[in-house]
């Protein structure tokens, strides 16, 4: 087939739609990339987040739970003067160790 008579060959104008199509593809491939790629990190983040409220539910829970064993403030005096630690501090041990004061002094060894 011979040029159109306007100074373009044929041939080159089908190998410049062929180059724009590559091109364009291209462009697609590198969008569906980015959407997959922008899913990723949305469900990244919706997993972080139920991590993030389940571990706040469990420390709440744990609190909860320490809160509801009964301890001797002697018990929390004795640990703070052997110790050296704050109250609060004291008062988490020894709940933790159940309010026996023996436990929590031996936590500390």
């Amino acid at each position: 087939m011979a040029g159109t008579g306007d100074g373009h060959d044929g041939r080159a104008d089908d190998r410049e739609a062929q180059v724009a199509a590559q091109a364009l593809e291209r462009v697609t491939d590198h969008v569906e990339e980015k959407q997959l790629d922008e899913n990723k990190v949305h469900q990244a983040m919706v997993a972080i987040a139920e991590a993030d409220k389940a571990n706040r539910e469990a420390q709440r829970q744990r609190e909860k739970e320490l809160a509801a064993v009964k301890i001797n403030m002697a018990d929390v005096d004795v640990i703070v003067e052997e110790f050296g630690v704050d109250k609060k501090a004291a008062e988490i041990r020894l709940r933790e160790n159940k309010g026996e004061l023996e436990s929590a002094l031996k936590s500390y060894l």
